[in-house]
């Protein structure tokens, strides 16, 4: 469809207003991205550089690529999961920002990848992705435009964990940033965003209460360590299923059981998933679950729960609310899967609040900075985000909220740095 003399595919151009009101809400809690996008609209770091962003298309990320815009970038958005779109949200980036939006809540994947491959007709010399499909696919599919990329960044963990296997395979052609792996996006990002939104998907989606309930937590990453303590402080009951045994011990050191998955199976109330892996509950898991178990994803792709084996377990499947699906096994079993196993914080609810993903994204518009002008001599790979970069946003953060810390004197760094200065 086109918008004027612009390409898109969004729900509803009608949505525009509705969603450029909540953009504007998001941004009163970006203020360190308002700072940076108020530097680049007057230096444009980016001008004339092509970027392709498949990215979440919510709130945050209007704000980013505003930013992003403003800087000079020519842009095109798509979607980075089928069912994180905000649609109003959508239709406002095309209408008031001028920007090429590919992204429909609930798209099929025939029209996921269509929308992939629109991003990449934009000949992008700068990727930004969340999850690693937009690469992978460039590198599968449209090797012809490696040649002119400059260099890229990823926002989540499952596409870093992509990424690096990629270049272990000596499969990827142009240097990355691991803009996940920054202190100013995962300590908070994953940890505070993450723990909060995740458990405000599965509120949205169900209405219960999780005080006394049984929640089990697939991996204790810094995803898995926010929603278990974000579920404990809201009175649930709180199991860790892990393979890692130094995350397994740090669980166990936090106050929570850890178990097996087939212990935790047959016991608990809400699973929730966050790996990155594939099938992580699978078959023997609801074969072993209790009546009214109902179970989410909160890893980035939909592959964690086993939902062609769940479906081929179940003698009927309904739905029973926007966001519940619930299937009944054999046996007269009710189980029941939230957001069809998607991102159940960006599936039933708005992803995470705006004031995290404000340092993320300003990781994001400053490492797109540094590599228009570091792209050209670094090599292919995936890289981490410069310390510079990942204190000033720190700084930035710290300065927004009216935070004062000390520094070092003089004599305090020399004695740190010193190996000859005893006790």
């Amino acid at each position: 469809m086109k918008y004027g003399k612009i390409d898109c595919d969004v729900k509803d151009m009608a949505l525009a207003d509705e969603g450029q009101l909540r953009i504007d809400w998001a941004l009163r809690e970006m203020p360190v991205l308002r700072l940076i996008g108020k530097r680049f609209a007057q230096e444009k770091p980016l001008k004339g550089v092509r970027i392709s962003a498949c990215l979440h298309v919510t709130t945050e990320t209007a704000n980013l690529v505003s930013v992003l815009k403003d800087g000079g970038a020519d842009l095109v958005v798509c979607a980075s999961n089928p069912l994180s779109t905000q649609d109003d949200v959508a239709a406002a980036v095309v209408k008031n920002y001028g920007i090429p939006v590919y992204a429909i809540k609930g798209e099929d994947q025939a029209t996921y990848y269509k929308h992939i491959k629109a991003a990449l007709e934009h000949h992008p010399q700068i990727t930004l992705d969340d999850g690693a499909d937009l690469v992978s696919t460039m590198h599968k599919n449209y090797t012809e435009l490696l040649k002119n990329m400059i260099g890229g960044m990823e926002e989540t963990t499952t596409g870093v964990i992509r990424l690096r296997s990629m270049a272990k395979d000596k499969q990827l052609k142009y240097p990355i940033i691991a803009v996940n792996d920054a202190q100013t996006k995962h300590f908070f990002d994953n940890r505070y965003g993450t723990g909060q939104s995740t458990l405000d998907g599965i509120i949205r989606a169900t209405n219960i209460l999780l005080a006394s309930k049984k929640v089990v937590i697939f991996g204790y990453g810094w995803c898995g360590r926010g929603v278990a303590m974000r579920a404990s402080g809201m009175g649930a009951q709180v199991i860790v299923v892990e393979v890692d045994p130094i995350k397994a011990l740090e669980a166990v050191m936090d106050g929570f059981q850890v178990m097996t998955s087939r212990e935790a199976a047959r016991i608990g109330d809400i699973f929730i998933t966050l790996t990155g892996d594939i099938n992580v509950l699978d078959r023997q898991h609801f074969e072993l679950m209790k009546e009214g178990a109902m179970f989410a994803n909160s890893g980035h792709f939909d592959v964690e729960i086993n939902i062609k084996a769940l479906k081929q377990m179940a003698q009927k499947q309904r739905r029973v609310r926007q966001f519940v699906d619930e299937y009944t096994l054999s046996d007269g079993k009710h189980i029941y899967l939230l957001g069809e196993g998607r991102l159940i914080n960006l599936a039933a609810a708005e992803g995470h609040p705006a004031s995290v993903m404000d340092m993320s994204f300003a990781n994001q518009a400053l490492c797109a900075e540094y590599m228009v002008k570091e792209g050209a001599r670094l090599k292919p790979g995936v890289l981490s985000v410069p310390l510079k970069i990942d204190e000033h946003v720190g700084k930035l953060k710290l300065a927004a909220m009216g935070i004062k810390i000390d520094r070092l004197t003089a004599e305090q760094k020399k004695y740190l740095a010193s190996w000859e200065i005893g006790t």
